[in-house]
């Protein structure tokens, strides 16, 4: 019977169904005439039944994969994603212009306080819950005088989170603004709103010129329509951010609040205490 179909077709056709698998270490035939794993004692082979137009038809035995290959080749793909996905977070923490001081920041090296005591426990519980903080756009804003680790707090949720494959940009509104000035706005801010988390370090330090705060507006306004959550860092009191008289800052603080929860974080300038300790330290060498 013709069916339209070449000799050479056919024989590709029929090269292209694998043959009976070669017994390896430990393999045997069992009851069915089937090759059976020595490792896992699963089937390597199955019977199917031909087309006629192949070989004339018939059963013939073909190879599948045992439980313990199937097994070993999940674990090769799994191990394969995890490495492709570390190397892409990767890639967004370089983006992040995150500064080379904090990459190392975590929770264990927290030194809590009675001071910074809640902004702790806020900052763990975020991470532990991000999934409904993500899903409810919810963020932070921590703030508090200079040097009261307010950085280094949201420093530990962003790798914290990048521990967990979770996408995390930190940066502050002075590079960024550097970042618009050197390159397309609407591209980097697409950029910085792909992360799933957006942390904006020291609001306030930017230059108050129209310019500069229209920028600082657009990029929370941007992301607060992304439905995505950020945190925030200041140095300001968080009567200068209710009370502000400025409209410009007004509109600024007004959508900042929308979203993210004001957390204070006081005591004495870590920065201040630490430069003392050196202080006495070189003090003590010095005379000693």
């Amino acid at each position: 019977m013709d069916n339209g179909i070449s000799g050479a077709a056919l024989k590709a056709l029929e090269d292209m169904i694998p043959g009976e698998r070669e017994p390896e270490n430990g393999d045997y035939v069992g009851e069915d005439g089937l090759l059976y794993c020595g490792k896992c004692n699963t089937r390597k082979e199955r019977i199917i039944r031909m087309p006629e137009l192949i070989g004339g038809g018939g059963e013939r035995k073909v190879p599948i994969i045992c439980k313990c290959q199937a097994e070993k080749e999940a674990k090769r793909k799994e191990e394969e994603q995890y490495r492709e996905e570390m190397n892409r977070l990767q890639r967004i923490r370089d983006a992040s212009l995150m500064d080379a001081k904090y990459r190392a920041a975590t929770f264990d090296s927290y030194l809590e306080t009675k001071d910074n005591r809640k902004a702790h426990n806020v900052a763990v519980k975020y991470v532990d819950n991000f999934k409904s903080m993500y899903e409810q756009c919810q963020g932070i804003i921590f703030w508090g005088p200079v040097g009261t680790g307010k950085s280094f707090t949201a420093a530990c949720i962003a790798n914290a989170l990048l521990d967990r494959r979770i996408s995390v940009i930190m940066t502050s509104f002075v590079k960024i603004l550097q970042n618009i000035q050197n390159g397309d706005e609407a591209q980097y801010i697409a950029m910085l709103n792909n992360a799933k988390l957006l942390i904006l370090d020291d609001l306030g330090t930017e230059r108050n010129t129209d310019y500069a705060l229209e920028k600082v507006y657009n990029i929370i306004d941007s992301r607060s329509r992304a439905a995505k959550p950020m945190i925030l860092t200041t140095n300001l009191s968080l009567r200068d951010m209710l009370e502000a008289s400025d409209v410009r800052y007004q509109r600024i603080y007004d959508r900042i609040f929308e979203t993210c929860l004001p957390v204070e974080v006081s005591g004495e300038s870590f920065r201040r205490i630490s430069a003392e300790r050196r202080f006495d330290k070189m003090a003590e060498y010095m005379e000693g």
